[in-house]
């Protein structure tokens, strides 16, 4: 090759083999501390603390393998990770020459009108070989643009595929806390039916004696019809919470393995404090929205290449012969090489407007992104923000509770005294069954923030 061509040819890759932008990660739009964060002496990382270690319960644990084994959405993120992966394979295999064998006959009858021959000539030939056909020489950098493009999304749906995981985990932990508390619920309810059953069969004989007034009997039976009704209400919503907690396992859980209540459960670990929200960028789902960024930023490379000459190859090396059985004897090797150049000249605009739909394509991206760090900067800051006040609440509902079974108590004795009517211990026992409610609640609150968290901030990796 002449030197001064070869000398060209170096310099064109040197200033176009990268056509792409240089990646800039673009600022996270975010403080840089939370809210409502407070200072501590535990520093542990909550994206090193692993599942098996966060939740304590070994029940639960078995649960979410089940879920991890047999949820169906997990099993779609795997397979759309596979996917891009072998799509990926797929570009990564442009930047090389495909090797093929070919083999071709020729066989033309040529009338003597055609040929002047007194008789009609029959011309034949027979060629086989292994060649390569207009293989693309990426001197301007897009096919391997177009391979940064494909690994990037490649590595978005791994985070993907870690984002499904760590939903699936904190989902399972949710609906089988939930089943406990709605299950708890359910044997309060089932509790104060009994009670109200029993205060109608003593108030029924005391009517029948003429020891209760007819207000009072009916007053009885409008309670225990109101509690039968809840307690069916709850019946109801423990159902289906179970079909909920199976549906994300996947399966059928074990009836071994489902909580009676919650004060039966270990709770999960306190979320250690965290300041800085630069643990966000650590989320797979950011992570996926920046690796789809990269993707965009890749694809403005592979559309600027598309301005400059397309370098094709193509190359065989055979034997060629008129006579089959001749085909592959010694003086039938041929061998072809053969080079292509396309200039782009005009196209109607179509190069420049796939150029501008890539450079908006990556802005799109970048709104992607910063909004995903934004999105879960909110869910962190709500959380700690939850977390405080329900602390607060916790101490406040166990002195309601307390006030609420002294206020039953006393209420009860007045009743039985003489000195006040049944409406009072109904009044009464309300209260005591809203407290008590409101006290499970809390407690299932108090577990849902810690498990929020716990995903917010990058939790539950492998």
């Amino acid at each position: 090759m002449n030197k001064k061509l070869y000398c060209l040819l170096i310099l064109i890759i040197l200033l176009f083999g990268c056509l792409a932008p240089k990646y800039q990660r673009p600022a996270a739009p975010v403080p840089a501390q939370f809210p409502y964060s407070k200072e501590g002496t535990e520093t542990k990382y909550v994206p090193e603390i692993k599942w098996e270690d966060f939740f304590k319960d070994e029940k639960l644990r078995k649960v979410i393998n089940l879920a991890l084994e047999n949820n169906r959405d997990l099993e779609i993120a795997s397979l759309n990770a596979d996917k891009l992966q072998s799509l990926y394979r797929v570009q990564r295999a442009q930047l090389f020459p495909s090797i093929n064998g070919v083999g071709t006959s020729f066989k033309e009858s040529i009338p003597p009108a055609v040929s002047g021959a007194p008789k009609t000539y029959i011309e034949e030939l027979y060629t086989g070989g292994v060649g390569t056909s207009n293989w693309e020489v990426d001197f301007f950098g897009r096919l391997r643009s177009l391979k940064k493009s494909a690994l990037m999304r490649y590595f978005s749906s791994v985070e993907g595929y870690k984002s499904a995981r760590i939903s699936i985990i904190s989902g399972t932990a949710l609906s089988y806390y939930a089943l406990a508390g709605d299950r708890e619920n359910l044997t309060l309810s089932e509790s104060t039916l009994n009670t109200r059953k029993q205060s109608l069969d003593l108030i029924s004989q005391r009517y029948e004696n003429g020891l209760a007034s007819e207000i009072a009997l009916n007053q009885a039976r409008y309670a225990y019809e109101l509690s039968r009704t809840e307690y069916l209400r709850l019946k109801t919503i423990v159902e289906q919470d179970l079909s909920a907690l199976n549906l994300i396992a996947g399966k059928t859980v074990p009836e071994e393995l489902l909580p009676k209540d919650l004060s039966s459960l270990q709770l999960p670990d306190e979320i250690p404090p965290q300041l800085s929200s630069t643990v966000l960028l650590d989320r797979p789902d950011i992570l996926s929205a920046e690796n789809n960024l990269k993707a965009a930023n890749a694809d403005i490379g592979a559309a600027r290449a598309s301005f400059f000459p397309f370098i094709g190859i193509t190359s065989s090396f055979g034997s060629a012969s008129s006579d089959l059985s001749g085909l592959f004897d010694s003086k039938s090797e041929q061998w072809v090489f053969s080079s292509q150049v396309s200039i782009p000249i005009f196209d109607f605009g179509s190069r420049w407007n796939r150029l501008k739909a890539s450079k908006v394509d990556k802005k799109i991206a970048v709104a992607q992104y910063e909004k995903a760090i934004q999105t879960a900067f909110k869910e962190v800051s709500d959380g700690l923000y939850q977390k405080d006040q329900i602390e607060e609440q916790i101490d406040s509902i166990t002195k309601l509770v307390s006030a609420s079974e002294e206020t039953y108590r006393l209420s009860n004795i007045r009743y039985e005294s003489g000195v006040d009517n049944y409406l009072s211990v109904l009044d009464a026992e309300k209260s005591l069954y809203a407290s008590r409610q409101q006290e499970i609640a809390i407690n299932l609150l108090k577990i849902a923030n810690r498990i929020t968290l716990y995903k917010s901030l990058g939790g539950g990796k492998e």
